[in-house]
């Protein structure tokens, strides 16, 4: 990862440090080859779920996985939040790294997986996974890592696209039975944790980049009480 951030307060330092990604090297290569193909993957605006649950909340401290080219992170520090942001690419990291310091903005930038980023355990206000692509394991180490880092009190809001999860293997490689759903975390919350959100609405789509053809949202808000 980019910063030790399990070691106490992380310092104030919006640039990206020396690399030190955490996961599998397959797995980062075929983001990273995905981001270089294009000078912009996404529609850099930040995703309408997002600004539509978190807006009213009180500013602390949020991570934001799967932060792609930053414009969630972007958006949640110039909010007032502390941001910490995860995401396997670097080259998307390095995008978002020069969005935040071109807004003057201070962003904990954490080049790892989720799973084996070492993440302060239960101490983000809000954990924000907008269409993640989180692989599924026998243990389900990615379901349990995103529960795991919300603070007592704080709040998991994972969004993913509608309908994904019931298609069939595609010729591209693409099998959705590889993938973490909103369902699969559902399913784990226990008697630690209110629902606030679990439906499917229209999707806020930002215009333009890749994933704008989706029409639908799922959208999982818990709330970990204890």
């Amino acid at each position: 990862m980019t910063d030790n951030i399990s070691a106490g307060p992380p310092p104030s330092d919006a640039s990206l440090p020396a690399d030190g990604y955490v996961g599998d090297p397959a797995v980062r290569a075929e983001w990273d080859n995905r981001y270089a193909d294009r000078q912009q993957l996404w529609s850099g605006r930040p995703n309408g779920a997002l600004v539509a649950e978190i807006a009213g909340l009180t500013p602390g401290r949020v991570l934001d996985v799967g932060c792609g080219e930053g414009a969630d992170a972007v958006w949640l520090a110039r909010a007032g939040w502390d941001v910490t942001a995860l995401e396997v690419s670097g080259v998307a990291l390095e995008r978002a790294a020069g969005h935040a310091r071109d807004a003057g903005l201070t962003v904990r930038w954490v080049h790892a997986a989720l799973a084996e980023a070492a993440l302060p355990p239960a101490s983000f206000d809000v954990v924000s996974a907008q269409y993640p692509a989180l692989l599924r394991t026998p243990d389900a180490a990615a379901e349990k890592a995103l529960l795991a880092a919300v603070a007592p009190g704080g709040v998991l809001l994972l969004v993913h696209h509608a309908g994904m999860d019931a298609r069939p293997p595609q010729d591209s490689g693409f099998d959705p039975a590889d993938y973490v759903w909103p369902s699969m975390v559902a399913a784990l919350l226990d008697d630690d944790w209110e629902v606030e959100v679990d439906e499917q609405r229209p999707r806020v789509a930002p215009d333009g980049g890749a994933g704008a053809h989706h029409t639908d949202d799922l959208v999982l808000k818990a709330r970990r009480l204890r």
